[in-house]
C-alpha cells in the first residue's frame, strides 16, 4: 500500500479553519478596532510590555503558535485546492510551493517564539 498523507493535511486544514472561524473575527476586532480606537479596551492592551509578558509564559507561547501555525496550514491547503480553479493542476511543484511555505512559516514561527525566552 502506498502511504497517504492526506489525513494529516486535512487535520491541519480543519483545525485551522475552526480556529480561524472562532478567533479570526475577535482578533480583527481587537487588533483593528478596539485597541486603536480605545473602544472597550485600554490603548496599552497590546503594548510591548504586555505582549512580552504573554510570550514569556508557556501557555501564551502555545496559543500564539497554535494561531500562527494552524492559520498557515489552513491557508496553504485552501490555496492548493483553489489552484485548480485558475488552471494550475495539482503537481509536485504546487504541493511544494503551498505546503513548503506553510512548513517554512511553521519553522520560522517556532524559532521566533522559542527565541523570545521564558
Amino acid at each position: 500500500m502506498k502511504r497517504n498523507y492526506s489525513p494529516i493535511l486535512w487535520l491541519l486544514f480543519g483545525a485551522g479553519g475552526m480556529l480561524a472561524a472562532l478567533t479570526g473575527p475577535v482578533l480583527v476586532f481587537i487588533v483593528g478596532l478596539a485597541v486603536p480606537a480605545d473602544f472597550m479596551l485600554a490603548h496599552d492592551t497590546m503594548s510591548y510590555a504586555h505582549m512580552q509578558t504573554l510570550l514569556h509564559s508557556v501557555a501564551g507561547k502555545l496559543v500564539v503558535l497554535a494561531i500562527i501555525v494552524l492559520y498557515l496550514w489552513h491557508a496553504a491547503h485552501r490555496i492548493f485546492k483553489s489552484l485548480h480553479d485558475i488552471g494550475i493542476h495539482p503537481s509536485v511543484q504546487s504541493r511544494l510551493a503551498c505546503y513548503g511555505t506553510a512548513m517554512a512559516g511553521t519553522i520560522v514561527a517556532v524559532v521566533c517564539v522559542v527565541a523570545i525566552g521564558f
